[in-house]
């Protein structure tokens, strides 16, 4: 038995889905090995029981070849070749099924005749039941898978709704930062304007004060000199 693959998202359907299969297989292949043994109506019947289980296997082959497009990349080879050798497996056993269906003699035991009309009401009527008990459990199957189908769907459909939900949050939180930072940009402006307005009064200040410093030297100078002229 192969290695279990890791149990991430897109593998544990597949995972379920292939041990369901090989379960199937287990009992088709029990079915299989039986029926060289019989003969008869208990041969038809085996038949009967091996097309059920073999369409069952076929259904869910079908069901792992969609899941495998969920499986993730690193593990698509792995998968792959599972994939391959369970459907080798059902491919083998529709042969063989093929081949114990075609022996007529064993099938109709010592009613077997070339003559097609000797003994066909009995055996159209036994046909016709297993035909329709066939169709029933068919449906049954198909109806199963719908419902299973229609989870899928729900549950795609919850996931998708939240990940809206994530993406709108995601957008406010978007829109209020860009407010915040806006608001930042109005913030920073006015300050900037605020101490280009402080350094320009800085300016006229040190302007003012060198020129009174300028004119008190000068008066200073002044009266000293009117004093040496005296």
């Amino acid at each position: 038995m192969a290695d279990l693959i890791d149990s991430e998202a897109g593998t544990e359907r597949f995972i379920s889905y292939e041990a369901e299969l090989k379960l199937v297989l287990a009992d088709l292949t029990q079915q299989l090995d039986s029926l060289p043994d019989l003969t008869a109506e208990p041969r038809k019947a085996g038949i009967s029981r091996a097309e059920r289980a073999l369409e069952e296997a076929s259904e869910l082959l079908g069901q792992m070849q969609l899941e495998k497009a969920n499986v993730p990349a690193p593990q698509k080879s792995k998968v792959n070749a599972r994939f391959r050798n369970l459907q080798s497996d059902v491919d083998a056993a529709k042969r063989k099924l093929a081949s114990l269906s075609s022996d007529r003699r064993a099938l109709f035991g010592s009613r077997y005749t070339d003559d097609p009309e000797a003994g066909g009401g009995a055996d159209a009527q036994l046909a016709q039941r297993q035909q329709l008990l066939s169709g029933t459990e068919r449906l049954g199957r198909s109806s199963q898978r719908l419902r299973e189908s229609q989870r899928i769907a729900l549950e795609t459909e919850e996931i998708g709704a939240g990940t809206l939900g994530d993406l709108q949050r995601q957008r406010e939180q978007i829109v209020h930062s860009r407010a915040v930072l806006l608001e930042s940009e109005g913030y920073a402006d006015r300050s900037i304007k605020t101490l280009r307005g402080m350094a320009r009064r800085m300016a006229t200040n040190r302007i003012i004060t060198i020129a009174i410093i300028t004119v008190l030297v000068l008066l200073i100078i002044a009266v000293i000199f009117s004093k040496f002229r005296h």
